[in-house]
């Protein structure tokens, strides 16, 4: 069994090339260029050294913070 460093880039028979996102003696985890992140068992999965480079990704855009409604004036307030 052979354990990937972060960042390798692999190949899988099923989903094709993606990179090693985290591995240790009981699962791998690839973020797989056009299936998005998988789990293997580390002791069964087949993976190939890949000389694909990765893909860009997009910059994440920020979502824009909602207003809060202005809060209605509570009773007390009011008779007092």
């Amino acid at each position: 069994m052979r354990l990937y460093s972060i960042g390798d880039r692999v190949s899988q028979a099923q989903y094709g090339d993606g990179t090693v996102s985290s591995s240790n003696e009981y699962h791998t985890k690839v973020e797989f260029d056009e299936h998005g992140p998988r789990t293997f068992a580390s002791s069964r999965v087949v993976l190939k050294p890949s000389d694909t480079p990765a893909p860009v990704k997009a910059a994440a855009r920020r979502k824009r913070a909602t207003k809060a409604a202005p809060k209605a004036a509570s009773k007390d307030a009011v008779t007092a």
